[in-house]
């Protein structure tokens, strides 16, 4: 969370735990919105073939050596990674599971429909779609407050251990890059321009998105 949110009273970080069929009936359609736009983003950032982002790289790494189809794998990885949060005692809301459950199957269906465009010209208006579809869609589901994506969830889990934030993200970024690079995942200047882009897309979409969890005091009596 920034200064700035923090000054405004906005946590955009935080996550309603106990959701009344209320809250769902108002948050969960923003989430799958969120989700799908997503979903339809990082496949079409694959479909630019200009460089994906450095989990896809892993994705597409991983993709490369199993023979399982794109979307697949990140379903896969994304169960493996929620795993994970166990020994970290991270709390999973009902959105990290849909997460799981959704934005891979998207992402393989706008994959299989999207065509790569033969000039240089479309497919960089296709990564510049993608990089907007990710960053605004994160920003719409992240924004419902039901809880975050399996990967973000595990930076989250660690930097409340007292790591810093950049460190977290750098080093698993790193990690997932480099593994799916030497896997055959793409590397190029479109991974650049996702890493570069999309937090601050997510920030403002955020900002525009963000349905706070402090009008629900009165609700939930805390």
């Amino acid at each position: 969370m920034t200064v700035e949110s923090r000054r405004a009273g906005r946590d955009y970080s935080a996550v309603m735990q106990r959701p009344t069929r209320r809250d769902l009936a108002r948050r969960l359609p923003q989430a799958l919105v969120g989700m799908v736009v997503l979903g339809m983003g990082t496949g079409a950032s694959v479909q630019a073939k200009l460089g994906v982002s450095p989990w896809d790289v892993l994705h597409q790494g991983i993709a490369q050596k199993t023979g399982l189809s794109f979307g697949t794998v990140l379903s896969l990885v994304g169960l493996v990674v929620l795993l994970g949060w166990i020994p970290l005692h991270q709390r999973i809301g009902i959105v990290t599971v849909i997460n799981v459950a959704i934005i891979g199957p998207i992402a393989g269906l706008t994959i299989h429909h999207l065509s790569t465009p033969g000039a240089l010209a479309g497919r960089v208006a296709v990564l510049v779609s993608a990089t907007l579809a990710i960053g605004v869609g994160a920003g719409i589901y992240i924004g419902a407050a039901l809880g975050p994506g399996p990967r973000d969830g595990l930076m989250t889990a660690l930097t409340k251990r007292g790591l810093p934030v950049w460190k977290v993200r750098l080093s698993i970024e790193l990690t997932a890059l480099v593994a799916g690079w030497l896997m055959g995942g793409s590397v190029g200047v479109g991974t650049i321009v996702l890493v570069l882009a999309c937090a601050p897309i997510t920030h403002i979409a955020l900002a525009r998105f963000h349905v706070p969890i402090a009008d629900q005091v009165g609700v939930h009596g805390e």
